[in-house]
């Protein structure tokens, strides 16, 4: 037997999954890491922390299932994107915490290239808006405040990079220092044209080009990693993909005009738009896809702070339900006559308004509003924001969307997902695995690796969701929508 593991380091925790000859995963293990949150709103990870339990994962892995170690063929990983951090290149040692993707402490910084008139320069070659949501943001806020960085820098020593390229670096004993294309092409350094670092940007930044990892393809070779020891015989590591990246290679949206959302803390929807570029002019990004066998793939995405942690909020802070799966029968118990809306810009709104000023905003409260016309209205604000976001791209790119293929933890959800192809009015599928990142990144190791071909995406099996709204009623409530945005853009 030959076995694929895949990783997936995401924004609560890092998964594992192990998955045999034909595709299937035998196990999933999970393990949360600390949310370090300031009273600014900062946002952060330890590295270590992560690193270590990755470790363990892996061993875990081994001991549950009782597959050799010298039957695991590859190890695929994806991860949370435009996470940044920096350590020193001999010692591994990390100078500050990994600054998560949803802190928006960079803004400062993004403001004085905006007031430069730079933000022109940095969409055109990255496809990117200026935003602290990217990593350079992040990696240059470290450079400023953090002297011990600057001084490494300046001699050399400092690695800079997403979490991949961290988890790479720290899995071969600091042999390999790489990040693949689709990463690459989120940090807001990188020419997504020329498939290269981009010189004058990092320069804007602050940032040596020196500093920043090996760019390869997704489907690359990243050394062997033996596990901090656990491995007798080091496994290649064969693919990395950032996470959003992965679930679409998962999904098998590997045509042009295919679609995914995928739901977690926040979300990515994702189109594929083939070999070329197309450049939105109204607030989406373009990104790649991936890079595979040095043939790059482009998309359109929009990026979503707040989904799955618009759930949590309810669980965590306000305390309206103990776990998210009472969601579902709180929705459909509300009253439908309740006409309110939730619009969760906790740090501000990301595409296609991208207002980092705004904030959450409960509207059209009535006396028929209570406990679970509030739940209601968080999950549908959820399915709102992708349909935001898809409409936008059937407008930008000219491809009419046949489904929506959709991954991550809210899928399990069946209110939501009716509500979500009733307000897109696009069939929505849900496969039968949730962690469509990790097996996406275990896939494309393993086809590189020899034990997969690609009919193993054919075995997926999907729930069909199809639309039952009238075109009537849900005009009717995107303009409820968006009137509720526009009042939190309003800042009323």
């Amino acid at each position: 037997m030959a076995y694929i593991l895949g990783i997936d380091q995401s924004t609560q925790g890092t998964k594992a999954l192990l998955f045999d000859e034909t595709g299937k995963a035998l196990l999933r293990v999970d393990k949360p890491h600390r949310q370090i949150i300031n009273d600014q709103g900062w946002v952060e990870h330890d590295p270590e922390e992560i690193y270590a339990k990755t470790l363990a994962l892996a061993a875990e892995l081994l001991q549950k299932t009782g597959v050799p170690e010298t039957e695991i063929a590859a190890v695929g990983i994806s991860n949370q994107r435009e996470t940044a951090l920096a350590w020193d290149r001999i010692t591994g040692k990390p100078v500050y915490n990994a600054i998560v993707w949803q802190c928006a402490r960079g803004k400062a910084i993004c403001d004085r290239l905006a007031a430069r008139g730079l933000a022109p320069l940095v969409k055109e070659r990255t496809g990117l808006q200026l935003s602290p949501y990217f990593s350079a943001a992040k990696l240059a806020w470290i450079l400023e405040n953090v002297p011990e960085a600057k001084a490494k820098q300046e001699a050399g020593r400092l690695c800079m990079g997403t979490m991949d390229s961290w988890l790479v670096y720290k899995l071969t004993g600091g042999k390999v220092f790489k990040t693949d294309a689709s990463n690459a092409s989120r940090t807001q350094l990188f020419n997504i044209e020329k498939l290269a670092w981009d010189e004058d940007l990092s320069r804007l930044f602050g940032i040596k080009t020196s500093s920043l990892a090996q760019v390869s393809d997704s489907n690359g070779s990243y050394g062997e990693t033996d596990f901090g020891g656990l491995f007798k015989h080091p496994v290649p590591i064969r693919a990395v993909f950032g996470d959003s990246h992965a679930a679409l290679f998962g999904q098998g949206c590997h045509q042009p005009g295919q679609i995914k959302a995928t739901y977690g803390t926040g979300s990515s929807v994702m189109m594929n738009i083939g070999p070329k570029p197309v450049w939105s002019q109204k607030g989406l990004v373009t990104s790649l896809a991936w890079q595979l066998d040095g043939k790059a793939s482009y998309v359109l995405e929009g990026n979503i702070n707040y989904t799955g942690a618009a759930v949590s909020w309810l669980k965590h802070d306000l305390e309206l339900v103990a776990s998210a799966g009472e969601t579902e029968a709180l929705a459909r118990a509300a009253n439908p006559a309740d006409k309110s809306y939730f619009v969760p810009a906790f740090t501000g709104l990301g595409a296609p308004y991208w207002d980092n000023e705004a904030r959450g905003l409960f509207t059209g409260i009535s006396r028929l509003t209570g406990r679970k016309e509030m739940v209601r209205a968080v999950l549908d604000s959820v399915a709102y924001q992708i349909q935001d976001i898809t409409s936008l791209m059937q407008e930008e790119s000219g491809q009419k969307i046949q489904v929506l293929r959709v991954d991550g933890g809210p899928t399990r959800n069946k209110y939501l997902m009716q509500f979500q192809t009733d307000v897109t009015g696009i069939p929505v599928e849900v496969p039968e695995v949730e962690e469509l990142s990790a097996m996406g990144a275990a896939y494309g190791a393993g086809l590189a690796a020899g034990v997969y071909n690609p009919e193993v995406f054919n075995r997926i099996r999907r729930e069909r969701y199809q639309s039952s709204m009238t075109p009537e009623k849900r005009q009717e409530l995107l303009a409820g929508w968006r009137q509720a945005v526009r009042r939190t853009l309003d800042k009323v």
